[in-house]
């Protein structure tokens, strides 16, 4: 198994495995900020070795706000990854978008409140740009992959749309619901905003996949959805979001694209990094390697 893999893969709610993994080998690695979500696993899909984390953990145990999001990238940039997928279950604010539908979002609005986004700070000042927060070369293949995989019959796939991340653990009031309606969201989740942001200061290319599971409460179905259809749901987006991830990652490994987000630090940092302390670059170490005084 290579000690470097440039494919990760982060699945969320009813995505805890990927059983398609081959030669599998469990890993944890340390980080500064703690424990990642769960072990990761590095494998082969097909002929092509990625990582798969749980983010929640494989058991679930984890609340979107409990999540060791940096940890999370941390590792998997130890590791070299440059291309990161992301698999979510979210729900719907849009009639048009329906649940099974797959949705690769381009922007994201930030209505988190109590989790560390950032890499910076203690010394360390930078400002990634994130006005395309989602690497659309990636998004591109994502949609090609979901396109040409077997889907629940119905479902669709929306390329582009706004995902609202929200703080959680409970879901929107009606009245958020069809506030985020009106800024024009396309579906609601509780995660992928932040490890977005991290994975672009850690310059690693990142994309959603977003699984519908159902009509956020804006709907007037919503009263009958029940624990056992979203149940449902998930188990199928899950299969589904497996044969997608197998395929964009063969389209990946047979092209690897150039993002912008490999290079997003180049004219983020302020901080003169010869003045800071050695502790705090260590620390740093793994996120700012091209840049450190005599690494460049």
């Amino acid at each position: 198994m290579p000690t470097t893999v440039s494919i990760g893969v982060i699945g969320g709610s009813g995505l805890y495995q990927m059983p398609e993994l081959e030669d599998v080998q469990e890993l944890r690695l340390d980080t500064p900020y703690g424990d990642t979500s769960d072990a990761l696993v590095l494998g082969k899909l097909g002929d092509v070795n990625v990582v798969f984390l749980a983010r929640h953990g494989r058991h679930h145990h984890l609340l979107p706000s409990e999540v060791p999001y940096r940890a999370n990238i941390h590792a998997m940039k130890q590791l070299g990854v440059q291309y990161l997928l992301s698999a979510s279950a979210v729900g719907s604010l849009k009639e048009s978008i329906r649940p099974l539908d797959l949705v690769i979002p381009d922007q994201f609005i930030d209505r988190t409140q109590n989790r560390p986004s950032s890499f910076f700070g203690g010394g360390v000042v930078a400002h990634i740009a994130f006005a395309e927060p989602i690497c659309p070369k990636l998004a591109a293949l994502l949609t090609t992959a979901a396109e040409g995989t077997v889907r629940p019959q119905g479902s669709r796939v929306h390329r582009g749309g706004t995902y609202l991340c929200m703080e959680g653990p409970a879901f929107s009031t009606k009245a958020e619901s069809n506030l985020y309606r009106q800024w024009g969201a396309s579906v609601i989740g509780m995660t992928n905003l932040t490890e977005a942001k991290l994975a672009r200061e850690a310059e690693i290319a990142y994309v959603t996949l977003a699984m519908v599971t159902d009509y956020d409460c804006w709907h007037p179905s919503h009263d009958s959805v029940t624990v056992a259809m979203v149940l449902d749901h998930l188990q199928r987006n899950a299969l589904t979001a497996q044969g997608v991830i197998r395929r964009v990652v063969e389209l990946i490994a047979l092209d690897p694209p150039v993002s912008a987000a490999h290079s997003a630090l180049g004219q983020a940092i302020l901080t003169d990094l010869r003045q800071v302390k050695p502790d705090r670059l260590k620390e740093l170490e793994v996120i700012l390697r091209p840049y450190l005084p005599g690494m460049g």
